[in-house]
């Protein structure tokens, strides 16, 4: 005895406290990380203010000095140092805006899944560029919240649905949402981390170039200050080595630098010739760096290209001045082998922006292709997961499509997302309504095993054998049940069945000799059948009948029997292959399939669930075979018509040819 296999959905269980209290906590995480990442901005901010407002301030103080020196010589010399500070802050500038606007473009993240998203997060996480992680978590944490939402409403409503209150339901985290969090709370900490080093350095810094402007102002006092020119360079490299200092001081800290050099350059009326000396060599340097900016322009990864370009731009700036006729042509160079990267640039973001149309363009029509989708609907469990499959392809064909216009991305993804979702939807509501049917079956089967156990007593046996019987064929015709009743109600309903037969073969000990001379007669089929000529369906046919129809054998025995049989059958099959037609053959093969079911274990089981699909089958033949009919009377008289009726008729014929066979395989198992 057994019943179908069928698909149900479990109830969600009720989520506990403790998530709630997991959520609570990760938004005031959340909240202080928001405090913590707008007080870094603000110090980055600020920095860069003193920075550009140094810059400024540096150029008048020594256009002033310029203006106050009185002889040719030191006028030179003032005239070199601003161009030298001019110098800085305009490749300083242009490294600005270069970095400004040629931001590394993020990938479009809108078409991620959850698990993809926690990849993201999880590279984000380990990274220590933090601006960029910054940019990441921007583009991504929108998306991956909007996913839980949709999950969040999802749960809810089912969990509304089944019955429950709206204030008692609790989102339960899955595996992918802890790692989203986690990956997301690592990287805050890490930043968290790294700004506050930064200022630690920054206060580190301050304390070294302190002791350096110390130094400078015991040179600068000393009577012989020729022996500390090389010691002054010295100083300047590990000046400019060192990094950013606290914004408050960092103006203050710059003025006094440029002036206790000044002071230096002032009582030195050699520093001109030295500085020429460097200036020429500065002039090598930044040269070569236009060799290798103009080669940029020949590269084909134009990104790369880009990004060295903006390494070359902070080298420049740091090299120090150039003779003054050279400036204005050095730096002329400088840009435009920058401005023609540049402009390969724009040429590949235009390319990029016609290939994001063209991918708007195929994802507007893989849409359009999904309407049918939306008013699908179907009874057959079948037809719904041909077209999941279907639409499944059509996602692999979306995500396979590259990158829209940033500007569109949201729109459209949005406008395919929904289509999928509303057509699962519609599967879900399927399935529910597929759930109320096994529902009633069960209700049905329990009143069977009721029956069952009140008869599983009795000692009317005959009687009340063939009503159990009777039971088993009424279970038979009663469809599925949801999955997690199946074995439960089919154990309660054989176990009263086993119960009665059990009893019904102890309190009879005269069916014992009955029961050994069932065992000889079909010991003596068994013989016949090996015995018998190849070919010879019919007689093969008229022992098996014989054979089921012969009654009980003893209980040791059941089972060595079933196995001497479909093991007569099936070297009959071997020898009889080439002398019968494929219909007789199918049909000895079922019966051969059947005994070997009945030899082996669960054999009532598997029995039932081979009865099952073949009735399934003609049930879905009929079903065709009534729509075909339906069809066919819609057609007009005309010769395309008729074709078509011709086609439907033939589809006809062969189904009831089918049904008929089914039929007699059903027979056939039913016998068994």
């Amino acid at each position: 005895m057994t019943e179908e296999n069928g698909t149900s959905n479990k109830p969600e269980e009720n989520q506990e406290q403790e998530n709630v209290q997991k959520e609570n906590n990760t938004t005031n995480d959340a909240t202080q990380e928001v405090k913590a990442e707008a007080t870094d901005n603000a110090v980055n901010e600020a920095d860069e203010a003193i920075v550009q407002e140094s810059l400024s301030d540096e150029k008048a103080e020594v256009a002033e000095q310029s203006d106050e020196s009185a002889t040719k010589e030191e006028q030179q010399v003032e005239a070199e140092k601003v161009e030298d500070k001019e110098e800085s802050s305009d490749a300083e500038n242009q490294d600005e805006d270069d970095d400004e606007h040629h931001e590394e473009e993020l990938p479009d993240y809108s078409n991620y899944d959850k698990a993809q998203l926690v990849e993201v997060i999880k590279e984000v996480s380990h990274s220590d560029n933090f601006k960029r992680g910054d940019r990441i978590l921007n583009e991504i944490k929108p998306l991956f919240d909007e996913i839980y939402d949709a999950e969040k409403k999802e749960a809810l409503d089912k969990f509304l649905a089944d019955g429950g209150e709206e204030a008692d339901f609790a989102m339960k985290h899955d595996e992918l949402n802890d790692r989203f969090d986690a990956n997301y709370q690592l990287f805050k900490d890490r930043r968290r981390k790294h700004y506050k080093e930064l200022e630690k350095q920054r206060d580190e810094n301050l304390k070294r170039k302190e002791e350096i402007l110390d130094k400078l102002r015991e040179l600068v006092d000393e009577e012989e200050t020729i022996t500390g020119l090389n010691v002054i360079k010295d100083l300047q490299k590990e000046w400019k080595t060192i990094g950013q200092v606290p914004g408050p001081q960092a103006k203050t800290l710059w003025a006094n630098y440029n002036a206790l050099l000044d002071r230096y350059y002032d009582q030195r009326s050699i520093l001109y010739e030295l500085k020429e000396l460097d200036r020429k060599k500065n002039l090598e340097a930044k040269l070569e760096l236009c060799v290798k900016a103009e080669e940029l322009a020949q590269m084909n990864d134009v990104p790369a290209a880009v990004k060295q370009l903006n390494d070359l731009h902070e080298e420049f700036k740091h090299i120090g001045p150039v003779p003054k006729d050279d400036q204005e042509p050095l730096w002329q160079r400088f840009k435009a082998a920058s401005d023609a990267v540049y402009e390969r640039r724009k040429g590949y973001l235009d390319k990029l922006k016609d290939v994001q149309k063209e991918n708007l363009e195929k994802k507007e029509a893989i849409i359009d292709k999904m309407t049918d989708y939306l008013s699908f609907d179907s009874d057959k469990i079948k037809e719904w997961n041909a077209k999941t499959k279907e639409l499944l392809a059509i996602q692999k064909e979306w995500e396979s499509t590259g990158q829209v216009p940033k500007e569109n991305a949201k729109s459209i993804n949005k406008a395919f997302w929904s289509n999928f979702k509303q057509f699962f939807a519609n599967k879900h509501e399927f399935f529910k309504r597929l759930d109320s049917l096994r529902e009633e079956n069960l209700n049905k089967k329990k009143v069977l095993v009721e029956e069952a156990k009140a008869l599983q007593d009795s000692t009317e046996w005959n009687k009340t054998a063939d009503r159990l019987k009777k039971l088993q064929n009424q279970w038979r015709e009663i469809g599925p049940v949801p999955e997690k009743f199946r074995e439960s109600i089919y154990k309660e309903f054989k176990s009263a069945c086993d119960t009665f037969f059990t009893n019904k073969r102890a309190g009879n000990k005269e069916a014992e000799k009955e029961y050994k001379a069932n065992l000889e007669a079909k010991q003596d089929i068994v013989e016949q059948i090996t015995k018998l000529e190849a070919g010879d369906i019919e007689q093969l046919e008229a022992y098996e009948e014989a054979f089921s129809k012969i009654g009980f054998v003893p209980r040791a025995n059941i089972q060595t029997i079933k196995e001497k049989f479909s093991d007569a059958v099936s070297g009959f099959i071997e020898k009889s292959e080439d002398k019968l037609s494929e219909e007789q053959l199918n049909k000895v093969k079922l019966m051969a399939q059947l005994t070997k079911i009945m030899a082996g274990p669960n054999a009532d089981k598997k029995l039932n669930q081979k009865e099952h699909a073949i009735r399934k089958k003609i049930s879905d033949l009929n079903n065709d075979i009534v729509t075909w009919k339906t069809n066919l009377e819609f057609f007009a008289a005309s010769k395309t018509a008729d074709n078509l009726k011709k086609e439907f008729d033939k589809k006809i014929e062969e189904a009831e040819k089918e049904i008929s066979l089914l039929k007699k395989q059903l027979r056939i198992v039913r016998s068994v």
